[in-house]
């Protein structure tokens, strides 16, 4: 699977640990920044990683800033990204079921990286349940295309 990975600077040191742990678990990581620990705005990284699951470029993505809010909010404006801020598995994992969640968003002051780690696996490893979630699904697409429900 090829997953999108990006952080600001708040999340740079969490990003760079999961990138190297999802080419442990042999994904293509496609890493579309920060590249450093200087000051950035996690608008521009969480975008950025959105459009490349949007536009196919990625299965999926996940991205990293101090919280895991900001960046998910910003990732979340692209339309066709469904992404989750979560703190543990669980949420994760039903972000994927319930959800067809495409991206997953960490706080870095939050989680450690072993519990990041969990979270990781837990989102990769859990696909869309389908069903009464389809119809769901179709509303928030129907969102994202600008119509009032």
């Amino acid at each position: 699977m090829k997953i999108a990975v990006a952080a600001d600077h708040g999340g740079f040191a969490l990003k760079t640990q999961l990138a190297e742990y999802l080419a442990d678990r042999g994904h293509q990581v496609l890493d579309v920044g920060t590249h450093s620990a200087d000051r950035t705005d996690y608008p521009i990284w969480g975008s950025r990683a959105a459009h490349a699951v949007v536009d196919g470029e990625a299965d999926l993505a996940v991205i990293c800033c101090g919280s895991g809010i900001g960046i998910s909010i910003a990732a979340n404006k692209v339309p066709g990204a469904r992404c989750v801020v979560c703190t543990e598995p669980y949420s994760a994992q039903m972000g994927r079921r319930h959800n067809n969640a495409n991206m997953l968003a960490l706080g870095e002051r939050f989680v450690g990286p072993d519990m990041a780690r969990a979270i990781v696996d837990a989102f990769l490893d859990t696909g869309f349940d389908g069903g009464r979630h389809e119809g769901r699904v179709a509303l928030l697409e129907r969102l994202d295309a600008g119509e009032r429900l």
